[in-house]
């Protein structure tokens, strides 16, 4: 054996050093053979699965984006293709929605620390509520039983040392932890009020000098071939992100009865900017965009005057909102929008497979109007018979400032009119 190699010497002056010994030569060389021949299998392994797993992926575009379905017939995906002289709307342009989702959610933060919360402060809004103190055994009961009854209460003071109301005391400060704060409500309608009054002025500067803003059949005129300017571009685009950020975001603010009717609208909303998109039907997507927006603004107005009970104002500007939604929700979209592309759009262009699919998507949005519409009409008959607009979408709990003020038990409404009456005298 070579004296002079050592294991800290490298694989070449390894074999530098035993030159004069052929089997220690030849064996290095066979190992580094091997592991270089199962390094070339593995990236081999890993380069076939790449080209498997794009292989699936291409024919599943292929099969998706058939021009059978999305395209009237005698067309192709090339007909529609983008040149140096016709800027036509492609798939690839979607990936800039979810960019510009990502810039909102940013801007969003933003304005809400730094603009609409202090905003809410100045209004007479709370901060949130202070936090329980820390207490090992009361965090596990409240966790484990959540609302304890009067017996529990007994015990946990037992154990702890404590009166019985100091317990109570604890177990309602951690309850209106978790519910939402009305500055919280507050600056998400603020947000909501800014994006929908923003973007409603910059579609109908969009859309003022576009034709089928007046007249819903010059979205069907020499379809497909319909080009895109750049103030379009941009409004779906915008439109795109910001119901990308709201299905983000959905999960994160406040929850609220309708949850569910909003998520499925969101989502609707964006297979339809997609799918219109890709298809080039933008124009009659512009036109939802644009009736949807109309009475999202006076909503969020209604919302951010109730949160900082200026009743007067939130009972006038719910009125506003409700001419509006009716205008628009029950008005123009099913008659600018559906009608024309359900009995319409077949006088001008041949039938084709995305034809029913659009239209089933824009009918699953009207029923979601009708839910709401009913929901509009209970708000509307309870602010006639009561003191006002009650948001029946907030969220199923109240806020933390409301159940803060209010005593939670006979026990308490008893100390809390002791207390009126010490300050009474």
């Amino acid at each position: 054996m070579c004296k002079n190699a050592t294991d800290s010497k490298d694989t070449w002056q390894f074999t530098d050093a035993c030159d004069g010994d052929p089997q220690i030569v030849n064996r290095t060389s066979r190992s580094k053979s091997r592991i270089v021949s199962h390094e070339s299998r593995a990236n081999a392994a890993f380069i076939l699965q790449l080209e498997m797993a794009g292989g699936v992926v291409q024919r599943f575009g292929k099969w998706f984006w058939n021009e059978d379905v999305w395209l009237p017939p005698n067309f192709t995906w090339a007909d529609i293709k983008k040149t140096d002289k016709i800027k036509y709307a492609q798939f690839d342009d979607l990936y800039y929605g979810f960019l510009v989702a990502l810039v909102l959610l940013v801007i969003r933060y933003t304005l809400e620390r730094l603009v609409f919360t202090p905003l809410g402060v100045r209004l007479g809004l709370k901060q949130r509520v202070r936090k329980a103190p820390d207490n090992h055994v009361l965090e596990k009961a409240y966790l484990t039983n959540g609302k304890m009854g009067s017996q529990q209460v007994q015990g946990l003071a037992r154990q702890l040392e404590w009166t019985e109301r100091r317990v109570q005391r604890w177990i309602r400060q951690r309850v209106l932890q978790e519910k939402p704060c009305t500055l919280d409500k507050f600056t998400e309608s603020t947000w909501r009020f800014t994006f929908y009054f923003s973007i409603f002025c910059y579609g109908l500067y969009t859309l003022s000098d576009k034709p089928w803003l007046y007249d819903t059949m010059h979205c069907w005129y020499d379809f497909p071939h319909h080009s895109v300017t750049n103030d379009l571009w941009w409004y779906y685009m915008i439109e795109l992100g910001f119901y990308v950020s709201l299905t983000m975001s959905q999960f994160i603010d406040t929850k609220r009865k309708d949850f569910w009717q909003m998520f499925v609208h969101h989502i609707l909303t964006i297979v339809l900017l997609s799918l219109s998109w890709a298809c080039n039907l933008h124009r009659i997507g512009s036109l939802v965009l644009i009736v949807h927006d109309f009475a999202d603004v006076p909503l969020e107005a209604a919302k951010m005057a109730k949160y900082v009970k200026r009743q007067r104002l939130a009972d006038a500007t719910f009125a506003v909102f409700t001419i509006c939604w009716l205008v628009s929700r029950l008005g123009l979209y099913p008659y600018r929008v559906i009608y024309y592309t359900m009995f319409e759009a077949v006088k001008v262009i041949e039938m084709f497979a995305a034809y029913y699919i659009f239209n089933t998507l824009l009918t699953a949005l009207q029923f979601l109007h009708i839910v709401w519409t009913w929901m509009i009409a209970r708000m509307a008959l309870q602010a006639i018979t009561s003191n006002g607009v009650k948001d029946l979408r907030s969220d199923d709990e109240s806020s933390s400032q409301e159940d803060e003020k209010a005593p939670q038990n006979s026990h308490d409404a008893g100390d809390f009119k002791r207390h009126k009456s010490r300050k009474a005298d």
